[in-house]
């Protein structure tokens, strides 16, 4: 499909997920809440359904057809992610439930090497999964948090990001999309920042947000870890991916014990397996895993260059449409940001708002957004959010702007 937003078949797009042809309070869906999750491509669902209908076995144990379908199917989803992500080999990608479980492990296996006052550094935009852990582990290993500001337009300030790192800085752990301003963050210039003034630093990049967005190249990057959930690819929930570096995955600890991740065990001694079973300890998620690779192969079939610049489309109408309404205030108005507008309506609570605007049919998310901080930060607390994806049109960015004007004149 050609990137030239004027050339993008939406509609041909739209017949690739089902779910668009529901009815939501009797009116056709509006899907505005991409951001929590995107829908599933008729492709990846029917990649999941014929692995449990045909041949639902383990993998990695068995001897027999099945089992050895099962696993070769789940690693050539392995096999794609590395692809997708240029790593540099299979090894790297360890597979999780999630972006939450990917950052738990790199807090609870990487940070076992972190002693008493040494620093973590994140930003003031993170989602609670990074933020959360690192508290966790200040708890047990007396870490500091240090965490860089934000501008009023949604935007790390690149000046006091530099001023807080040092050689005491052992872990910067960063959001490149942010899900609640849809800001995209230099993350190139964060991971040479942190290279010249915190040296013994390694960079964990939380890419939940970004990689139905933007292209991810963890060579180019030269990030240390990075992590995303195949739920915001149009893939299956409960399936993640946590990308490391191999020296950095052949030093840290296993998380979990159990079955596959081992090589030999003894009541006296276990020894472990090599990377990157070693962790991820009993039976994995093979359908969601097999999901993940069907999405992957979806997305490159439409192609990333492409879907951006249709959703720079829609950004840039939406962005117009609802400056067009007064009282409304956008949250999160950075230079370079996706698809995602966050706003607040004078006297209007954000959980009215999308109550209101479900009874029309239009689904956005309101709340914040497991960004209590940041909200905090912007003195709101919550915002109504619409974020777009592939499948979503103009009309619909009209919908949602009658739909938010109909509930100012039922609050007024």
């Amino acid at each position: 499909m050609n990137g030239a937003p004027n050339k993008w078949d939406v509609f041909k797009v739209r017949a690739d997920f089902p779910a668009l042809g529901t009815l939501a309070r009797g009116k056709p869906l509006v899907y505005l809440d991409s951001a929590a999750t995107t829908l599933k491509a008729r492709s990846v669902v029917e990649a999941v359904e014929k692995h449990f209908l045909l041949g639902a076995a383990n993998v990695h144990r068995g001897v027999h057809f099945l089992s050895e379908v099962a696993t070769r199917q789940y690693e050539e989803a392995r096999a794609k992610i590395r692809l997708f992500l240029n790593a540099k080999e299979n090894a790297e990608i360890v597979l999780t439930s999630g972006t939450t479980a990917s950052v738990n492990l790199v807090a609870k296996s990487y940070g076992t090497f972190l002693k008493d006052g040494d620093e973590v550094l994140i930003t003031h935009m993170e989602h609670h999964s990074n933020i959360v852990p690192w508290q966790m582990l200040g708890e047990e290993r007396g870490t500091k948090l240090k965490v860089a500001p934000v501008d009023d337009s949604g935007e790390i300030i690149l000046e006091e990001f530099q001023k807080l790192l040092s050689p005491r800085t052992k872990i910067v752990s960063f959001v490149y999309i942010s899900n609640a301003l849809g800001t995209v963050n230099p993350a190139a210039e964060l991971i040479r920042l942190v290279r010249a003034h915190a040296p013994e630093a390694v960079v964990f990049m939380d890419c939940a947000q970004a990689v139905a967005h933007v292209p991810l190249d963890v060579q180019a990057l030269d990030v240390d870890f990075l992590a995303f959930s195949a739920h915001k690819l149009f893939g299956p929930t409960g399936t993640g991916v946590l990308y490391g570096k191999r020296a950095l995955l052949e030093k840290m600890p296993p998380v979990f014990g159990g079955g596959d991740m081992i090589r030999s065990v003894t009541f006296e001694k276990t020894t472990y397996a090599g990377l990157p079973v070693k962790f991820e300890a009993g039976t994995p998620n093979i359908g969601g895993v097999i999901g993940l690779g069907a999405a992957i192969d979806y997305v490159n079939s439409v192609g990333l260059e492409a879907i951006n610049a249709w959703e720079q489309e829609l950004l840039a109408y939406a962005t117009e449409r609802l400056r067009e309404i007064p009282g409304l205030r956008l949250i999160g108005t950075a230079k370079k940001k996706t698809a995602i507008c966050g706003f607040f309506l004078d006297d209007v609570h954000p959980h009215d708002i999308g109550s209101l605007l479900d009874a029309e049919g239009v689904a956005i998310r309101a709340g914040h957004h497991c960004t209590q901080p940041l909200m905090a930060r912007f003195g709101v607390p919550a915002t109504a959010r619409a974020s777009f994806s592939l499948y979503n049109t103009k009309a619909e960015v009209d919908a949602l702007v009658e739909a938010i004007r109909k509930a100012q004149k039922i609050f007024a």
